[in-house]
C-alpha cells in the first residue's frame, strides 16, 4: 500500500503553529514511508473563507519545505462531484429529504434538554416500513439526511488514543445537504478522501466527534476508511488552545521574526511525537525517525523561549554561507545592503544570537552607522584612554589587515602605554561596534574596511 495523507484546512483565518502541527505531521508520514501529501482547501464556508488566508497557508507550508505532491484542490471547485454522490446516495436510498424547520428543530432540542436527554434529531422524516411521514409542508426547501445506522456501534483503532468505539444510537442523522443543494462538511471530507484514495488521516483531536459520522458515510459508499490518528491539542503559553482569538501569530510572523524552517520544524515535531530524549536534530533525521507510535497522547504546551533556544542550536550548526542569504534579506528590510563579507561576519557572531533577526543587528553595525549610548561613551571613552586609542589608530592605519596583524597593533598599543587589554579593547568596541560586548577584537576589526576603523576611532 503506498501512504497518501493530507493537510485540509479551512482558510478562514492565518495558519498559526497549531494549525500547522497538523501539516507537518502528514507530510512526515507521508516522506519517510515513500508516500504522497495532498493539500486541499476546504473553503466551503463561504462567509469566513479567504484568499488571504489561503495565501498564507501556502506561503507558510513553502517558507517550512511542506511541499505537496498533488493540489492545492479546493473544495468550491468540486461541488458537481459531491452532488453526482449526493444523488447517487438519493436512488440507492442512503439519504432521505427532511422538511423540519429550524423552530421546529431548536423546539425539539428545548424539549430534550429539559427531559435531560442528549438533544438530537429525533428521526421524524426518516423513512420506515409502515411508517407514515407527515404531509409535506408548501414552499420549504428540504434538507438531505444521511440514514445513519441504527444499533451497533461504529469503532477504529487510533493510532493516538487508542480504540474508540462510538454507539451508533449515540449519533442522529446527519444533514449532509443544505436547502439550498450544497453539501456539508463531513460529506465532502468523505468524498474527497476516496476520490484521492487517503490512506491515513492525521489531524487534531477536535475531528474526533466527525470520525465516527464519517466512518458510517464510507461504510454507505461500500469504501474502507482511512486510518485515524487524532493529535491532541497544542496549548499557549496561558495553557488555553492556541488560536487568533488567544494571541496565536501567523506562522509566516516567526519568519520574519528571525527564526530558521529547520528550527521551526523541530521544535514543531517535538510537540507531540518523540525519538528519545532527542532534543535537537536535523529535517533528515526526523524524516528517518518519525512513525505514528511515538505520537504523544497529552496536550502540548507551547513555549517561545524553548523555540528560540532550538532556533539558537540550529542558527550555531547551520552553514555560514547558506546563513548569509537569509540574514542579508532581513538587513535589506532594514534598508542595509550587505556584501561578499556577510558569511564571515554570521560565522563571528551566530554563536551570540537566539534568531536572524539578533544577527543582522550584529551585521548592521559593518554597513550601517553606528551610534554608541551616551553612557557607553560617558563610561568607555575617558580622557585617559584617547592618547591609546591615538596610538592604535596610527598602528592600524600602517600594519597589514590581517586578523594576526590586527593582533599585533593592538598588543604594542597596551604595551606602550602600560594597559590591560580591557581597558584598551571595550573602547575600541564602543567606538567601532557601538557596544562594549563584542567576539575577539582583532577578529571584529579585520571584518571592517580599514578605513571605516580609523574614521570612527578619530570619533573619540
Amino acid at each position: 500500500m503506498t501512504v497518501r495523507t493530507r493537510f485540509a484546512p479551512s482558510p478562514t483565518g492565518f495558519i498559526h503553529l497549531g494549525n500547522i502541527r497538523s501539516a507537518l505531521y502528514p507530510w512526515a508520514f507521508a516522506r519517510s514511508t515513500g508516500g504522497a501529501f495532498i493539500l486541499r482547501i476546504e473553503d466551503t464556508d463561504l462567509e469566513r473563507s479567504s484568499q488571504a488566508a489561503v495565501d498564507v497557508i501556502i506561503e507558510g507550508m513553502k517558507w517550512l519545505g511542506l511541499d505537496h505532491d498533488e493540489g492545492p484542490f479546493y473544495q468550491m471547485q468540486r461541488m458537481d462531484r459531491y452532488k453526482t454522490v449526493l444523488a447517487d446516495m438519493v436512488t440507492a436510498g442512503l439519504v432521505y429529504p427532511c422538511y423540519m424547520s429550524v423552530a421546529e428543530l431548536d423546539a425539539l432540542r428545548e424539549r430534550q434538554m429539559a427531559a435531560k436527554e442528549k438533544p438530537r434529531y429525533d428521526g421524524t422524516w426518516r423513512p420506515e416500513p409502515g411508517k407514515a411521514l407527515p404531509p409535506v409542508p408548501e414552499g420549504v426547501k428540504p434538507v438531505l439526511r444521511f440514514k445513519n445506522p441504527q444499533g451497533g456501534v461504529v469503532a477504529w483503532d487510533d493510532k493516538v488514543k487508542g480504540r474508540i468505539e462510538i454507539s451508533n444510537d449515540e449519533l442522529d442523522d446527519l444533514v449532509i445537504a443544505r436547502p439550498d443543494g450544497t453539501p456539508t462538511y463531513n460529506f465532502c471530507v468523505v468524498v474527497d478522501d476516496i476520490d484521492m484514495a487517503i490512506t491515513h488521516v492525521i489531524r487534531g483531536d477536535d475531528h474526533v466527534n466527525n470520525t465516527p459520522r464519517q466512518i458510517n458515510i464510507f461504510h454507505a459508499l461500500g469504501k474502507e476508511p482511512p486510518v485515524y490518528a487524532h493529535l491532541p491539542t497544542v496549548l499557549n503559553e496561558q495553557g488555553e488552545k492556541m488560536s487568533k482569538r488567544n494571541g496565536a501569530k501567523p506562522v509566516t510572523q516567526y519568519r520574519d521574526e528571525g527564526y530558521l524552517p529547520d528550527a521551526m520544524v523541530n521544535y514543531l515535531a517535538r510537540l507531540g511525537w518523540s525519538h528519545g530524549d532527542d532534543e535537537i536534530f536535523n529535517r533528515a533525521q526526523f524524516l528517518a525517525w518519525f512513525d505514528l507510535d511515538h505520537l504523544g497522547r497529552s496536550a502540548a504546551q507551547f513555549d517561545e523561549a524553548k523555540l528560540r533556544w532550538v532556533n539558537a542550536q540550529h542558527l550555531k550548526a547551520m552553514d555560514d554561507a547558506a546563513l548569509a542569504p537569509i540574514v542579508a534579506d532581513q538587513l535589506m528590510k532594514r534598508g542595509v545592503r550587505a556584501d561578499e563579507r556577510l558569511a564571515r561576519i554570521c560565522g563571528l557572531f551566530k554563536d551570540r544570537c537566539d534568531t536572524t533577526v539578533a544577527l543582522a543587528i550584529w551585521a548592521s553595525a559593518f554597513y550601517d552607522k553606528v551610534m554608541p549610548s551616551d553612557e557607553e561613551r560617558a563610561q568607555h571613552i575617558t580622557e585617559a584612554i584617547k592618547p591609546a586609542l591615538a596610538t592604535l589608530a596610527a598602528k592600524l592605519a600602517e600594519c597589514e589587515w590581517t586578523k594576526a596583524g590586527i593582533s599585533v597593533a593592538i598588543k604594542e598599543t597596551t604595551a606602550a602605554h602600560g594597559i590591560k587589554m580591557p581597558q584598551l579593547a571595550m573602547p575600541v568596541r564602543v567606538l567601532v561596534m557601538g557596544t562594549a560586548q563584542t567576539p575577539s577584537l582583532d577578529a571584529v576589526l579585520e571584518l571592517y574596511q580599514r578605513q571605516t576603523v580609523l574614521e570612527r576611532l578619530q570619533n573619540s
